[in-house]
């Protein structure tokens, strides 16, 4: 597995921090860690900061886009940060930046959802 999954928690906030590459190898690794936080703990939102994350293919598309469904279903919001150049122009071509928010840093994405530390 060449994808790196940090976690921590901001009141009912889990922001995950993605280091690596997001592809066919590792997606079911980084969906089977989120699943099991986002149910286990108390988490209403979710913020995907993905500043380390150095190549995503459609595997990686598709581990946010169910992450995404996941929180929604549960009433909650689901928000992007920090993508490199080339991450973003996948998510835009995607489409799922039409249903997320992408946010330049961490802070503002925690600002956004009211829980600024």
């Amino acid at each position: 597995m060449n994808s790196h999954v940090q976690m921590e928690q901001h009141r009912g906030v889990l922001v995950v921090r993605l280091t690596g590459e997001l592809d066919h190898h590792a997606a079911d690794y980084v969906r089977m860690d989120l699943d099991e936080a986002i149910l286990r703990r108390q988490v209403e939102h979710l913020v995907l900061n993905l500043k380390d994350l150095q190549f995503m293919d459609s595997s990686g598309l598709g581990v946010i886009l169910g992450r995404y469904k996941l929180i929604r279903g549960k009433g909650g919001k689901m928000v992007l940060c920090d993508a490199n150049p080339a991450v973003r122009r996948l998510l835009d071509m995607s489409g799922l930046l039409k249903i997320m928010s992408l946010y330049d840093s961490e802070d503002s994405a925690l600002t956004d959802l009211e829980v600024a530390l």
